[in-house]
């Protein structure tokens, strides 16, 4: 039994290792990063009222800002919206387009259940091979390793804008997400759902809503 428990807690170790490593020199201030076509924003949370949670927002606002920069020429916001009780992605581009992003440079992925599911689509769906992810420090090294392994040459900004009142709680859940990151990325994993390409240097509108594509 203890030889099955040094066993666990070893790869556990390992996993939080490699992925620490993969983000080595891939993690920049906003103002000194390498320009890339397409910023990758995973989702989090969103409240009832159909505003972002603090996190996201601060991933939203980081973003927003190499965009503003010129750093970045396209979003590709990518969260959760498996039922139409909740939405993730709708709120993420409400939300820029409230602060003046313009309409086609929006990509909404639907289907960006984790990070792995973000990346992976990404990547086979949108035909991402560079881009920027922003999002908070803790959550940034497991981002940046699942998207080298599907093949993105990916490079990262920090969005803590803020102390979490859950911080304590994401980081711990972080290092359990860290080794199904890695066992995802051994047994190449499929995504549920994948579907036909769409090119992430066209019209971001044509990943909305039917309902709402001509906002």
């Amino acid at each position: 039994m203890a030889g099955v428990l040094v066993f666990f807690v070893i790869v556990f170790l390992y996993c939080q290792a490699i992925i620490l490593e993969s983000a080595h020199g891939r993690i920049f201030e906003k103002t000194k990063i390498p320009s890339a076509f397409v910023v990758i924003v995973p989702g989090a949370s969103v409240f009832p009222n159909g505003r972002p949670s603090d996190v996201l927002a601060d991933r939203l606002l980081t973003a927003l800002d190499l965009y503003r920069a010129g750093t970045v020429q396209k979003f590709l916001l990518s969260g959760d919206h498996g039922h139409n009780d909740y939405d993730e992605v709708n709120v993420m581009r409400d939300f820029l387009l409230e602060h003046g992003v313009s309409p086609e440079d929006l990509f909404l992925d639907h289907a960006g259940f984790d990070t792995y599911d973000t990346m992976y689509r990404a990547h086979a769906i949108f035909g991402v091979e560079q881009a920027i992810v922003t999002t908070q420090a803790y959550h940034l090294p497991r981002a940046i390793y699942v998207a080298k392994s599907v093949g993105i040459n990916i490079s990262g900004v920090a969005a803590d804008r803020q102390i979490y009142v859950k911080m304590s709680f994401f980081r711990v859940r972080e290092w359990f997400a860290r080794g199904k990151a890695v066992l995802d990325v051994w047994f190449k994993v499929h995504p549920k759902f994948l579907g036909e390409t769409i090119s992430i240097k066209g019209d971001g509108r044509v990943t909305w809503d039917q309902k709402e594509k001509h906002q």
